[in-house]
């Protein structure tokens, strides 16, 4: 059974959405404080993690950070801010969605599923041996997803890594923002395009010499991005 942590001190909230996701078969547990969420999502095992922003301890920010620094554990970031500079941070840290309360529990199981069986099918999806692209210094190995830059590898979170792997497989090719995001995240993006945007901005400082003048990801105006070789 699928083991999800939720992160998240308003208690009635938190034990809504968690009998929404046990009645979908999976295994739920809540920390209502920040500093104990971090460390049940740092020494604990979990298929993913719903993570508010505003957390007594440690806020979600921070929780986030320090979890991309070791896993790739799928996360949700929900919150009751609005604005769009915190959707940006958020994404901008690794978490794979953002949700802005308030919404409804069967959109979050929604979000939750797709989530986790995008990544199950990542990790079991059983690529043969040295499955490697090699794209004018950049060199993907598929079967470790592991990236190297220049021949320095270069740490990628899984979105970015998903994304990044998708425009090398589909060279030349120009995506609009909405199919890059139905795509990698399985969802319609109902106004989520920042996360695309983020995630470029993201890619292209690892990748890039000068990410004013990108040699790889290239911004098509008023349509999209393709990759260039």
């Amino acid at each position: 059974m699928s083991k999800i942590l939720i992160v998240e001190d308003e208690e009635s909230i938190a034990e809504l959405e968690k009998d929404y996701l046990e009645l979908s078969g999976f295994e739920v547990e809540i920390a209502n404080r920040g500093d104990i969420g971090l460390e049940r999502a740092m020494n604990e095992d979990y298929d993913l993690i719903i993570l508010d922003l505003m957390l007594p301890g440690v806020d979600g920010f921070d929780i986030c950070r320090q979890i991309r620094r070791e896993k790739n554990t799928p996360i949700i970031m929900v919150s009751a801010k609005k604005d769009d500079i915190d959707k940006i941070r958020g994404l901008g840290l690794g978490a794979d969605d953002y949700m802005t309360k308030p919404f409804s529990p069967s959109e979050l199981v929604a979000r939750v599923k797709a989530h986790m069986d995008r990544y199950n099918r990542l990790i079991s999806s059983g690529m043969p041996k040295n499955d490697v692209l090699e794209i004018r210094g950049i060199k993907i190995d598929k079967t470790a997803r592991r990236v190297w830059v220049n021949g320095e590898e270069t740490a990628f979170t899984t979105k970015e890594y998903d994304l990044l792997t998708f425009l090398a497989e589909n060279p030349n090719r120009v995506f609009t923002k909405e199919e890059l995001f139905r795509e990698i995240w399985d969802m319609e993006s109902v106004g989520d395009i920042a996360t695309v945007t983020v995630h470029i901005k993201k890619i292209r400082e690892k990748i890039e010499f000068n990410t004013a003048k990108p040699q790889y990801i290239e911004t098509i105006w008023g349509v999209g991005y393709r990759f260039k070789v």
